[in-house]
C-alpha cells in the first residue's frame, strides 16, 4: 500500500480513496445500486449503461460488472465506474450485500496487494455503498493489474472477498462519455 494519506471528511484514510464524495452524481444511489440503465456497449467482462436520472438534462453512463462472492454464490456485488457530469472527477461506487460491517469498510487488493479501505458512505434497501473518487495512481493501478478482489467483512476477523474481472475495464473507461 502507498504511503500516502487523505484527507477525507475530517480524518486520515490511506490508500486507494482518493477521498469521499457524498454528492449524487449519476442514477441515484438507490437506482445506482440496482445497476439500472440501458446497455450501451460491453467491453470484456464490463458493461457501459446509460440512464437519464431524474431531474437531469443529459443522459448519463457508468462502467458497471456485479460479481458474486469466491465462497458464497448468494452474496453480490456491483462496482460502478463513472466520470461526473462536469467530468472533473472519477467516481467508483461499490454496492456491498446488508450485513456488511460498516465500521471495518470495503477492502481492495489488486494482484494480491493490500491498496487499502473505503469507508460506507450510505445503505439503502438492496446493499451499502462505498464510494471513492479515483485518482491517476488508482485508474493506473486499476488498469494495469491483472486480478482485483474487493473484500467485505461481516464480523472483524471475517472477511469475503469478491473476485473481480479488470477484463474490459481500461478499454470501457476510454469509451465513456
Amino acid at each position: 500500500m502507498g504511503a500516502s494519506n487523505i484527507q477525507a471528511r475530517g480524518s486520515v484514510l490511506p490508500g486507494w480513496l482518493g477521498g469521499l464524495l457524498a454528492a449524487v452524481v449519476l442514477f441515484g444511489l438507490s437506482q445506482a445500486a440496482n445497476a439500472q440503465g440501458a446497455v450501451r456497449s460491453v467491453h470484456g467482462d464490463w458493461q457501459i449503461r446509460c440512464d437519464t436520472p431524474p431531474g437531469a438534462q443529459n443522459e448519463q453512463c457508468a462502467l458497471i460488472q456485479s460479481v458474486v462472492a469466491e465462497d458464497r454464490s448468494n452474496a453480490g456485488l456491483t462496482v460502478i465506474v463513472l466520470k461526473t457530469a462536469d467530468q472533473k472527477s472519477r467516481l467508483m461506487r461499490v454496492v456491498a450485500p446488508l450485513g456488511v460491517l460498516l465500521p471495518s469498510g470495503l477492502g481492495l487488493k489488486l494482484d494480491n496487494q493490500d491498496v487499502g479501505r473505503a469507508g460506507f458512505v450510505r445503505c439503502l434497501p438492496n446493499g451499502c455503498v462505498a464510494e471513492v473518487v479515483m485518482d491517476d495512481k488508482l485508474l493506473g493501478q486499476l488498469k494495469n493489474a491483472k486480478t482485483a478482489t474487493f473484500i467485505i467483512f461481516e464480523t472483524p476477523e471475517e472477511g469475503i472477498g469478491f473476485p473481480l474481472s479488470l477484463n474490459g475495464l481500461s478499454d470501457g473507461y476510454d469509451k465513456l462519455p
